[in-house]
């Protein structure tokens, strides 16, 4: 599921919750729609226009109109994933929801003040998270099993291609290919020790009463999500622990203990027990970060600086220095060939890279290596790079060529589109609707609905 989509689905959510609590007390609502045995009020059609203007939709027509049949059409996923049983496992509702939680929390900067935001209890909000996941993540379910498995030959997308109007024809930002090669500068033992005895220090205090742990997470630890909580991770599964946080973190069974220090790749930790619900838990935990010397980076930058020297002088290829020396999983075995990860391609427009490397590839020639760099890893660590730029693709006009995945794509969901279409037709002659009066139904996408009078 793509990241963007949920936050903002998520963001939707939270804002209705609030907005229709406060609704409540001054407004009397209405149903607009009624799918199947599901109601659409006036309300949830007003909350999803504000999140259409939000998000720079156009509206085809009165919003009342256009929003509501997109709900009511939502509404008839949801009533045929009910009669095929389609449900959504548990730990992975339960998994987003955590991590939307903690983004929420994070933003408002406490568990208290996301409360006081939204105007209700964490668990009220986690509720309704896990209600509108469940239902984004069934309509999807639901979507995917109408379209099946679509594949499309060679000569069927280049008869599309051939198809599509001059102003259809998708244009490609320039985009680039990039390998690398990246070496982590080692850090001295004097500091991963000093960091383990400040652990041991925080440890020791709180375990004689002197201070509590969330204190000194707030004052003390280095995950600015949690710190800010007292070090506090809402209630997770064990998949979503590092391994080695997560074998500590369960094992835990005194709330007034502090486990051992535990190492991972974000660091050094200490975890205390909160409380556990059967196969989750709920933990506070303190990370400190060992400091790489800048004599040790320097060390590193520079052999670096001699490796580029002699891919550049043919005394070795830019592969071979990277199954010799590249320490990074992902790319160490492709040859040092960055991939994307939202489009699984190896092309990249400059914005889609890490910035570090964004900065040092807008300055290189096709073929050139970079002089060595620093990056900032996702997990805080600072690594040392080299990069070549293995190709620039020119903005242009999509061609089956250069673009056969994008075209590929783009005829597979012109195909999932009509046969959602045609199934949502079969579905308005045979699912009970009734609308208000109100609608334009000249401004309905489908002109199919059969309106049922209760009356007759």
């Amino acid at each position: 599921m793509n990241r963007y989509i949920l936050c903002m689905l998520c963001a939707v959510v939270l804002f209705s919750a609030r907005n229709t609590v406060a609704a409540q007390d001054n407004v009397i609502d209405r149903v607009e729609w009624v799918v199947g045995d599901k109601s659409i009020l006036r309300s949830d059609i007003e909350e999803a226009i504000k999140y259409w203007t939000l998000e720079g939709r156009k509206f085809d027509g009165d919003p009342y109109s256009v929003v509501g049949e997109d709900l009511a059409v939502q509404q008839l996923f949801l009533h045929q994933a009910a009669i095929d049983s389609v449900e959504i496992p548990e730990t992975k509702l339960l998994r987003q929801v955590d991590s939307q939680i903690d983004v929420y929390i994070q933003r408002a900067g406490s568990k208290e003040k996301l409360e006081e935001y939204h105007k209700m209890p964490i668990s009220k909000i986690r509720e309704m998270l896990y209600e509108n996941l469940n239902n984004y993540f069934t309509m999807s379910e639901m979507k995917n099993r109408i379209v099946g498995d679509i594949k499309v030959s060679p000569a069927l997308v280049r008869r599309f291609c051939e198809s599509l109007p001059e102003d259809s024809i998708p244009f490609v930002q320039q985009q680039v290919e990039v390998q690398i090669i990246t070496m982590e500068p080692p850090v001295d033992m004097e500091e991963v020790d000093r960091v383990k005895e400040e652990l041991r220090g925080y440890s020791d205090r709180i375990m004689s009463g002197e201070t509590s742990f969330s204190t000194m997470a707030l004052l003390y630890s280095e995950d600015p999500g949690s710190a800010r909580l007292g070090g506090e991770l809402d209630y997770r599964g064990r998949g979503q622990f590092v391994p080695e946080f997560a074998t500590v973190a369960f094992n835990l069974t005194d709330p007034n203990k502090v486990s051992k220090i535990v190492e991972t790749e974000y660091g050094f930790h200490i975890i205390q027990l909160v409380d556990k619900r059967g196969d989750r838990i709920k933990v506070r935990h303190i990370l400190r970060k060992p400091r790489v010397s800048s004599a040790n980076i320097k060390t590193m930058l520079a052999s670096l600086d001699s490796i580029a020297t002699d891919i550049r002088n043919d005394s070795v290829t830019f592969e071979e220095a990277v199954l010799a020396c590249s320490f990074d999983k992902d790319t160490h075995n492709n040859y040092g060939i960055m991939y994307n990860k939202e489009t699984g391609s190896s092309r990249f427009q400059l914005h889609e890279l890490p910035v570090d490397v964004a900065r040092v590839v807008d300055g290189l020639k096709v073929g050139e290596v970079s002089p060595s760099f620093t990056m900032l890893l996702d997990n805080g660590k600072t690594i040392c790079a080299i990069v070549k730029l293995r190709a620039k693709i020119e903005a242009h006009k999509a061609n089956i060529k250069d673009d056969y995945e994008i075209l590929q794509d783009l005829y597979k969901n012109k195909l999932s589109e009509e046969r959602t279409a045609e199934w949502i037709r079969e579905k308005q002659k045979t699912t009970y609707v009734r609308l208000n009066g109100d609608a334009k139904t000249e401004d309905f996408k489908f002109k199919g609905w059969v309106f049922y009078d209760d009356k007759k």
